[in-house]
């Protein structure tokens, strides 16, 4: 194989921020408070339990309940993690052109397994997906690289042959320590963040604007950083 594209999962390929925050919202259901607007809660949706929390009930680790709520806040997800959530606009043909092109693409996100199979599964992509790692598949998660590493393994492919896209710092982070090409999504859940500061190979806006960063790097022009 000759190039592999690896994506973060949520905010990046899909949008499953509506679910998330509706799981914050059912948080503060609980107590009697009223429901967050979604562009509040939105922009925390790549911070998974830990940033849905502190923007909805500014709840964090140091909390003595803060376990608690994460607990009942991911098995309220996992009840309702397929109502609303879609592809982001201009994926699904994006990974017509990945396959079409013989390129192979896979997934590495923190998600766990068990939150982020199904919903691979509900929208299409198993059958599709050269390599799914989760949060919980190796003893890491991002931004330390082994996961990205591992889904290189997987696939049989150097990881200077790998690109990996993501819209959050740590995943630019883990890309270069890894060695591959990195582009940012500044599409994604980074409105509270600046892509530009975080020294990604490229930056991309829309969906869109993938396909020709991933060709420009095919041929040479978004080379993994030293």
């Amino acid at each position: 194989m000759r190039r592999l594209v690896l994506f973060d999962f949520d905010g990046t390929l899909a949008d499953t921020a509506p679910d998330l925050a509706a799981a914050a919202n059912r948080q503060r259901h609980y107590r009697g408070l009223p429901p967050l607007p979604y562009e509040a809660l939105r922009p925390h949706a790549s911070h998974g339990a830990r940033g849905l929390l502190k923007a909805a009930l500014d709840l964090d680790a140091r909390s003595g309940e803060y376990e608690a709520v994460r607990q009942q806040f991911l098995r309220d997800y996992a009840e309702a993690m397929l109502v609303r959530t879609r592809l982001f606009p201009g994926i699904p043909e994006l990974l017509d052109l990945l396959g079409g092109q013989a390129y192979g693409w896979g997934i590495v996100t923190n998600k766990v397994e068990s939150l982020a199979l199904p919903i691979v599964r509900h929208l299409g992509l198993q059958e599709r997906c050269l390599v799914t790692v989760g949060g919980d598949t190796t003893p890491h998660t991002k931004p330390h690289p082994e996961p990205l590493l591992h889904a290189a393994r997987q696939a049989g492919v150097a990881p200077e042959r790998c690109i990996y896209i993501g819209d959050d710092e740590r995943d630019i982070v883990a890309g270069q320590s890894a060695g591959m090409a990195t582009v940012a999504a500044a599409y994604g859940y980074c409105s509270l963040d600046d892509p530009a500061r975080w020294g990604a190979d490229a930056i991309a806006d829309s969906p869109e604007a993938l396909w020709p960063l991933i060709e420009r790097w095919t041929e040479g022009g978004l080379p993994p950083r030293p």
